[in-house]
């Protein structure tokens, strides 16, 4: 990679978590934001351990040399086509689902690099402001085509020195795929029951759990891909346990009345159910229950 700024685009909780760490870590270089009404001069962070800081971001007319992609998976292409950037430039993607990924993969000039990650962080109703990073995660890093394995583990070290605990990895897609399953229950329930992810530890939310992932199962066998070492269940579980007191993302946006991620998050198992014709009653159930 070449040296320069760093944009990360979209400033969500994840958008503004990735910012506000990576400006704190002396090595990362010159750190930009930019959200929907343009560049954010500020991010204020509760960090995992409960105090909060202030970080400022300086704009700069360089070119960056890696763009995080922090939107919504539906506002991705519209961002990145607003930006402007040079046709070559690095982009790494943090949306979920399954979706965006191997579509800008295919299209996008430049070398792509997804990511699957388990940080957790929301932003605090209105009018308060700032943003929680509710629990410390880890970031998988990698390109769907096997060609970018260096860049892959040069960003992931500088995501880890910036307290992001990051790898690159050989298998982005199962990675994606295990994350995917993970939004599928979690940002699905909790945003259907209007609760906290720990919320589904606790009966009666852990049988619709155990049901969804029990589908799951169904249509990632049936896909032929591996499940995560503890299983559906016991990966989406532990996830749940570390992330108890987070707000899902897909929850923050039914909250604020904001068009949410479900067919990002839930159309590409659908379809798998089509093409394998698999009933998941559970999951479509939560489909028409989300809002689009």
């Amino acid at each position: 990679m070449t040296s320069g700024p760093w944009l990360v685009l979209g400033a969500g909780a994840l958008g503004q978590l990735f910012a506000a760490r990576l400006a704190a870590a002396s090595d990362s270089g010159q750190i930009m934001l930019r959200g929907r009404q343009g560049a954010v001069n500020q991010v204020h962070l509760q960090t995992a351990d409960g105090n909060w800081q202030t970080r400022t971001l300086t704009p700069s007319a360089a070119a960056p040399a890696l763009v995080i992609v922090a939107t919504k998976a539906f506002d991705a292409e519209q961002a990145l086509a607003q930006a402007r950037l040079a046709p070559a430039t690095p982009l790494l993607l943090l949306q979920n689902g399954f979706s965006v990924q191997p579509r800008l993969s295919r299209e996008w000039p430049g070398p792509v690099l997804c990511a699957a990650t388990t940080e957790a962080a929301y932003r605090r109703p209105l009018p308060a402001t700032g943003v929680v990073h509710a629990a410390a995660g880890h970031t998988w890093l990698g390109d769907l085509a096997g060609e970018h394995r260096a860049m892959a583990a040069a960003v992931a070290a500088t995501l880890t020195r910036a307290g992001l605990a990051a790898s690159a990895c050989d298998d982005i897609d199962e990675k994606l795929w295990h994350k995917l399953a993970v939004n599928a229950v979690i940002n699905t329930l909790t945003a259907r029951h209007r609760v906290l992810n720990g919320a589904l530890a606790e009966p009666p939310l852990r049988a619709e759990v155990a049901a969804l992932c029990a589908e799951i199962a169904q249509l990632m066998a049936a896909a032929q891909i591996a499940p995560p070492a503890a299983g559906w269940q016991g990966w989406v579980s532990a996830v749940i346990e570390a992330t108890a007191g987070n707000r899902s993302s897909m929850l923050q946006d039914v909250l604020a009345g904001r068009r949410t991620e479900r067919d990002a998050i839930l159309a590409p198992l659908l379809a798998l159910a089509d093409t394998h014709a698999l009933a998941v009653p559970g999951l479509r159930a939560c489909y028409h229950a989300t809002p689009g």
